[in-house]
């Protein structure tokens, strides 16, 4: 994201300005028809996918001087990076040289086969850093999310309902000029055939928020459809405003939205307490310095950008995926593709961190220095054990096949400094969709793990949301810590 002190706002007389030059005020897309919350057609974004991008990124830095500033060879290394995973994947790839940059350098915009040509959506972010470090939040984050989410699309290979082109920016940090190049290239008929512009500036900031541009418009309906399915509560991103290369296509009557993690602005208290993270300090600790690399991540932020930026292009652009069917079919098949056989979940037992699972941030960790091993490995979930009014949870949605018989199964440490043995305080509830498998509690408080199971064949020919939600009172700790968990199918 460019710096503060460089950006333009539209406020109530530039727009009219605007209207008097003849560029319209950016109207709402129109969305494909039938759009709605019907997400599991999207597929699940794998963030260490999303992570290999952005070491490559930084390596990338390090052996160029420590930054991948515009105009740089750390830039055009990262331009040839992508552009050779995208060659690689079937997109038809070109560099546009923005000669009119600061720092002459190339715009890298990709175009996946099929849709109807003037039928466009429009992901982008910008691919350069500051001179000072290697730009890995700022803006590898919103780099490698839309090129997984493009290699991802390219494995997929669906039908698509419009056509979906992807765009690296140059010269973001010298104010929006590779964007802005491009932009104002277009003529009036390309203008209107994209019928939205989708922005990715800084998506995985280590203290950060859920920020959607322009939150209550109709371009940003299926990236708030995403958020608000995980509970999220987003905000309108009002310290990215007119600061992001989304600014450009708004300028010539593009409608945009994008996602954001947040900068140099400070998380207030309430913000924290809904999202977590350390309330009165910036959303990114390490914005425009030297200590933007590889660390400067959250990685369950980073997530839950890169599966809404496929959520969006599924419910934007794909074929079939926006209408659910209206009757279920009559007999569901006896053998489902695959067979009615393994492990369902991912992650299961939290070796890769917070990957594949939601919930409550810090849940997922490595607990043996404070007396809570893991089962096996080193990661396990841990979720209250404050002596405090605590809720804390995590899930992840699961797909049973039809035709199958399935369970879920899990190991559970329950520890309590409650003495009492006929109430409980202190409860695990385990969810899936809106049905109660049971709960536990303090009551259930043992030395070891015990394992549970518990049947899902209710749920066979269903996405559902399996959910460990956890409430501690005010007083007497009780820690749950979860390990190894498997949704076997046969």
């Amino acid at each position: 994201m460019r710096t503060r002190s460089a950006a333009l706002t539209l406020t109530a007389s530039a727009a009219l300005l605007l209207v008097g030059a003849g560029l319209a005020i950016p109207a709402l897309a129109s969305p494909p028809a039938n759009v709605s919350p019907a997400l599991a057609a999207a597929p699940d974004i794998a963030v260490a996918n999303v992570q290999a991008h952005l070491s490559q990124f930084g390596a990338i830095a390090t052996s160029n001087g420590g930054t991948r500033r515009s105009g740089t060879a750390g830039y055009t290394a990262s331009v040839a990076y992508i552009k050779g995973k995208l060659q690689a994947a079937g997109y038809t790839v070109a560099e546009q040289t923005c000669t009119s940059c600061t720092y002459r350098a190339n715009n890298l915009i990709a175009d996946w086969p099929g849709g109807p040509s003037d039928q466009i959506t429009m992901f982008g972010a910008h691919l350069d850093s500051v001179s000072a470090g290697p730009g890995i939040n700022d803006n590898g984050s919103g780099s490698a999310t839309l090129l997984e989410n493009a290699l991802v699309l390219a494995q997929q290979n669906p039908t698509m309902s419009r056509h979906v082109r992807i765009a690296w920016w140059a010269g973001e940090e010298q104010g929006l000029q590779g964007s802005a190049f491009y932009a104002n290239a277009l003529t009036s008929t390309q203008r209107t055939q994209i019928k939205a512009y989708y922005n990715f500036d800084m998506v995985g900031s280590t203290n950060g928020g859920y920020f959607i541009n322009h939150i209550t418009s109709t371009a940003a309906a299926p990236l708030k459809a995403y958020w608000d399915s995980l509970g999220l509560q987003p905000e309108e991103n009002t310290e990215g405003a007119g600061r992001s290369d989304d600014y450009s296509f708004e300028r010539v009557g593009i409608a945009t939205s994008g996602y954001a993690a947040g900068a140099s602005a400070r998380k207030t208290s309430s913000q924290a307490a809904k999202w977590g993270g350390t309330a009165n300090s910036a959303y990114d600790p390490c914005y425009h310095q030297s200590c933007d690399t590889t660390g400067n991540i959250s990685a369950t932020v980073l997530n839950r950008s890169a599966d809404g930026v496929a959520a969006t292009i599924w419910q934007t652009s794909v074929s079939g995926s926006t209408t659910p069917p209206t009757t279920p079919p009559t007999t569901p098949p006896t053998t489902p593709p695959g067979g009615c056989s393994g492990q369902k979940l991912l992650n299961p037992g939290f070796e890769s961190g917070a990957t594949s699972w939601t919930g409550t941030t810090g849940a997922i960790g490595q607990w043996s220095s404070q007396g809570q091993p893991a089962r096996t490995g080193t990661y396990s979930a841990w979720l209250l054990g404050y002596g405090s009014t605590h809720t804390e949870s995590l899930s992840q949605s699961v797909t049973i096949p039809a035709g199958c018989s399935a369970t879920l199964t899990f190991y559970v440490h329950i520890d309590s400094a409650e003495t009492t043995t006929s109430t409980a305080y202190d409860k695990l509830t385990v969810t899936a969709g809106s049905s109660t498998l049971g709960t536990l509690s303090n009551l259930n408080k043992a030395s070891g793990y015990q394992a549970k199971t518990y049947s899902l064949n209710a749920f066979a020919g269903q996405t559902v949301a399996l959910k460990f939600n956890g409430t501690e009172d005010s007083s007497l700790q009780t820690s749950f810590v979860l390990d190894d968990l498997a949704v076997t199918v046969s």
